[in-house]
């Protein structure tokens, strides 16, 4: 009788699988899968170009496969992925034997010193499958494979872990040698409910290879395919429906080019998030009946895109979340809308990511406003955030100057952070305001069309909070202190016989130390006292208390009734308004 011990380390092979594996070691060929797939020995006689290898950690893909004279024996001609890693461009004493996108990116190496990977299946098996048990554990049995027994070793073992890979529904094989689907089926018929996949940094080297795994995984919703240097198809794909549920996308550093997103795209009808960094992409046409679904894309690092290409993606109309980080952009105009206007252009886009690129003039955040949708913005290290001392300052010059804006670098922008921003703002260009022809009087309040573009919500803050008082718009010299003084003038409306008390306070001081000055000249307990500010614009104090005014006027309250009426100025005012939404509060 015949007694073949099979030992757990050939987990996942059929019995027949086993007996072909030995034949195939028996001659010194290279073993071809039914799918194309090559696995190395020291003798290369297949077809190998264009294939992606790995050596000692680096990837390549193969350029050339023959003889290189003088040197007797096979070589593989590779392009490196980074190319420093090799000594010339593809030529050997002066015959150029294949062709590299950098003098130094390429090399030879003998077939036996190449990796050329493993199939998806194997991959899965090597990371996620049990370890063996103690070997005292494992049991054997016999099983009849025609009319011949064999003895296996561990055959429960392998159901068990058989079972396991069918449980798997999240997987991560990055950098694990990934080069193609294996034999036809047995993807699907080993791990059927995976529905996220990590297949970053292997050695894919085609879309087709792509479609073989996904054809298997019919619930597949996320697939990483990030640093797979990958070939894609040059006319419509011969394959449709083959990512039925597949919701995010990750292209990241692929290699591939806009018009083979959208030829590709069609395989993908429920695409949510689609990643695009680093491909040195050049936006050539806008999407037709393609990534219509599409709720976020990022197009990060990728230089050649400028405001014109982005203008072809304008009109996707589930779009939300915008990358735009490093691609070296400086202005942006949507033409169909005039300041003060919205565009229609990006209907849906909520959240705007500008980190890391070349803006510095305001007229690119004021484009920003006119997008009606837009509620995050992340606009860091750029030259119009970074070059400037007052980070402060110009964070609420953006929030003065994007409407609806309601949160900004990750920061939430709070209601009452909101109101002192376009405050500020109104006071700080009003002198430019008036001169530009701005009015108190509204009939004739009609600045220039220079001003409007270069504050084109000006006009809104004027009717949100008032025009600007001469008294507001005073320019001071900071550094005089008689110029930073705030007049108060004090009195007692329950006591007409009172006279009227006048200070003059520097606009530092802090409301801690209001309140004692005022304890002292009341002669109250500071405990006592109850402090609002009131404008000297609005009669009715109901309506201080919904805050229509600016902050002008102290109101303070005890046992009697105290008003502190600041006439020009309002920085100690301001802070009362910013730290107490509502006007009426206690200290």
């Amino acid at each position: 009788m015949l007694l073949l011990r099979i030992s757990q380390s050939l987990l996942g092979n059929s019995l027949t699988e086993v007996f072909h594996e030995r034949a195939d070691h028996d001659t010194q060929s290279p073993h071809i899968l039914d799918s194309g797939c090559i696995m190395m020995n020291d003798t290369l006689t297949s077809d190998v170009i264009g294939r992606r290898v790995a050596v000692n950690g680096e990837h390549a893909t193969v350029r050339f496969s023959g003889i290189v004279p003088p040197v007797a024996g096979l070589w593989l001609g590779v392009e490196w992925d980074n190319p420093e890693r090799g000594k010339h461009d593809g030529s050997h004493e002066g015959t150029v034997y294949f062709k590299c996108r950098h003098p130094t990116g390429g090399s030879f190496i003998r077939p036996n010193k190449v990796n050329f990977g493993v199939d998806f299946l194997t991959a899965v098996k090597n990371r996620y499958v049990l370890e063996d048990g103690p070997e005292e554990d494992v049991k054997e049995q016999i099983v009849l494979i025609g009319n011949k027994p064999v003895e296996t070793i561990g055959f429960d073992s392998i159901i068990k872990q058989q079972s396991q890979l069918s449980k798997l529904q999240e997987i991560s094989l990055r950098n694990c040698a990934v080069n193609c689907a294996g034999d036809r089926g047995t993807i699907a018929k080993a791990c059927p409910n995976i529905r996220k996949a990590d297949l970053s940094r292997n050695l894919l080297s085609s879309w087709d290879e792509v479609l073989d795994i996904a054809d298997q995984l019919k619930h597949l919703e996320v697939l990483n395919l990030s640093e797979n240097k990958l070939r894609f198809p040059s006319g419509s794909p011969s394959r449709t429906g083959t990512f039925p549920a597949l919701k995010v996308l990750v292209l990241n550093r692929t290699g591939i080019t806009w018009a083979e997103v959208l030829r590709c795209a069609s395989g993908w009808p429920v695409l949510k998030e689609l990643y695009l960094k680093s491909n040195d992409l050049f936006i050539s046409e806008r999407p037709a009946d393609v990534l219509q679904t599409v709720k976020l894309l990022d197009l990060s690092s990728n230089q050649l895109i400028d405001e014109n290409q982005l203008l072809l993606i304008a009109y996707l109309p589930r779009l939300e979340q915008l990358i735009l980080s490093d691609i070296g952009i400086s202005s942006i105009h949507f033409p169909d809308a005039g300041p003060g206007h919205k565009t229609s252009m990006f209907p849906s886009l909520q959240y705007l990511v500008v980190n890391d690129n070349q803006i510095s003039q305001w007229p690119f955040i004021n484009e920003l406003d006119k997008l009606q949708s837009l509620h995050a913005l992340s606009c860091i290290r750029n030259p119009l955030t970074e070059g400037s001392k007052e980070a402060k300052t110009t964070r609420q010059l953006i929030i003065a100057k994007i409407g609806q804006l309601k949160t900004l670098n990750k920061c939430e922008i709070l209601p009452e952070e909101r109101r002192g921003a376009e405050l500020d703002y109104r006071k700080a260009f009003g002198n430019e305001w008036k001169k530009a022809g701005g009015h108190q009087d509204p009939d004739k309040n009609r600045p220039h069309e220079e001003f409007l573009e270069a504050h084109p919500r000006y006009q809104l803050l004027c009717l949100k909070y008032g025009a600007p008082e001469d008294g507001e718009l005073q320019t001071q010299q900071p550094f005089l202190l008689k110029n930073r003084l705030l007049t108060l003038k004090i009195k007692y409306p329950n006591q007409v016989d009172q006279r009227v008390l006048e200070k003059q306070l520097p606009d530092s001081m802090t409301i801690q130390k209001v309140k004692g000055l005022l304890a002292r000249l009341l002669k109250v307990p500071v405990s006592e006292l109850l402090l609002s500010y009131e404008s000297p614009k609005v009669s009715s104090p109901a309506e201080h208390r919904v805050g229509l005014c600016p902050p002008s006027v102290i109101r303070v309250a005890s046992k009697w009734e105290t008003y502190a009426s600041v006439w020009e100025g309002a920085h100690v005012l301001r802070r009362i308004c910013l730290y107490h939404p509502n006007p009426l509060f206690y200290l």
